[in-house]
């Protein structure tokens, strides 16, 4: 409540909504909204081949694997931790799915099982979902460190990947008719009303993930041990139980962009995904979340997702450097965690000094007792008894 009236008296005297017009702040509001459409304003002017139908459904077929991963690493981040081992979780999802195209032999009974497409993606779910698991139990039963643990996993999961596949890559995944497993090249090549189908499943996994954390217990559990964990473990919060779901459903968003990745490339291969967790990161924190937990939302993450992808082709369509494209993109994530650091910075400013030094929250406009005179508030003397 009393974050609330100080939030109140502070617009009250002339902010963004107020009277007064407050630049610095909207752009700060809506950095990455502004920084997309930059990044789009200058392209275009570079190259006229940049803002065509064409080439802005090919980028947006990219942005949905860094949407998905960044949609399941925001769950993480939002709870406070770290997850290092999507990208490491997506090559194995994906090098999983052409195994299970190419047929799980079993030796013993001498027969070669070619699972059903919908079936290979509910096992390849299961796959990342399982790797997930073994981090949260990790870091919520056994205490060891977000950073550790997701450290430890990106190797182990990135070695089975090798281990599977000796080091090859899967190719050859549209199946066979008479096996009953076609249809894979499905997710990369078809399109729903024009727009490709791996967007459309990002999008999806998006609105999905809003009405979660918007309108669900779970949401909120999520942003209040985000945001103060051991207040919420006293406030009757299933604490550990939040912190296990939040990374298996970031292995099950790395699966899901595993099979993406690997249907619009035709081909699996164990070393998909390397330091794409870093990009799923950058993309959060573009989007305006918060490192430390509690702060951040869908919205701002998938507008990250493009910012990342119409930055990165719009490099390669203009024939910058490989190196100077990891330049700039490193520029941008170091001016995103930048701004948001100011933003927080701040917004605390505003509101320690909307709170009175004795602790007592400032008085909201309207309250009973006070008038209002241009944009300082003045106390009513209260009448005394007798």
């Amino acid at each position: 409540m009393s974050d609330t009236r100080a939030e109140t008296t502070t617009k009250s005297k002339g902010g963004l909504f107020s009277g007064g017009f407050d630049p610095v702040g909207l752009l700060l509001e809506g950095r990455a909204f502004f920084g997309l459409i930059a990044i789009i304003l200058v392209f275009s002017y570079l190259s006229p081949n940049y803002l065509t139908v064409g080439n802005l459904l090919t980028m947006s077929s990219h942005v949905a694997i860094y949407g998905l991963l960044g949609l399941g690493m925001l769950l993480v981040i939002l709870n406070g931790g770290i997850d290092l081992s999507v990208g490491s979780t997506l090559g194995l999802c994906g090098v999983m799915a052409g195994f299970f195209i190419h047929g799980v032999e079993l030796a013993p009974l001498g027969v070669t099982l070619y699972p059903p497409i919908w079936v290979i993606v509910i096992l390849v779910c299961g796959v990342g979902g399982l790797v997930g698991l073994v981090n949260g139990i990790l870091i919520a039963r056994f205490k060891v460190p977000p950073f550790v643990a997701t450290l430890g996993s990106l190797y182990a999961v990135r070695g089975i990947a090798l281990l599977i596949t000796n080091g090859l890559t899967y190719n050859n995944l549209g199946g066979k008719e008479a096996l009953g497993n076609t249809g894979f090249d499905w997710l990369g090549f078809n399109r729903l009303l024009n727009i490709p189908v791996g967007v459309l499943v990002m999008i999806g996994v998006a609105l999905i993930m809003s009405v979660v954390l918007n309108k669900t217990a779970f949401g909120r559990w999520l942003y209040a041990s985000g945001g103060n964990e051991r207040a919420a473990r006293l406030s009757g919060v299933p604490v550990k139980r939040v912190k296990i779901s939040v990374y298996v459903l970031s292995g099950v968003c790395a699966g899901i962009a595993g099979l993406v990745l690997s249907s619009e490339l035709t081909s699996a291969g164990p070393t998909a995904g390397t330091t794409y967790e870093l990009t799923a990161i950058a993309t959060v924190v573009i989007g305006g979340a918060a490192l430390t937990g509690g702060i951040g939302n869908v919205r701002g993450t998938l507008l990250g997702a493009f910012v990342i992808g119409f930055l990165s082709d719009g490099l390669v369509i203009v024939g910058v450097s490989a190196y100077w494209q990891m330049v700039f993109t490193g520029a941008v994530i170091v001016l995103a965690v930048l701004l948001n650091s100011i933003d927080y910075r701040g917004g605390a400013k505003k509101k320690s000094k909307s709170t009175p030094s004795n602790g007592t929250p400032a008085a909201k406009t309207g309250d009973p007792g006070q008038t209002k005179s241009g944009d300082t508030q003045q106390q009513v003397p209260q009448k005394t008894a007798g």
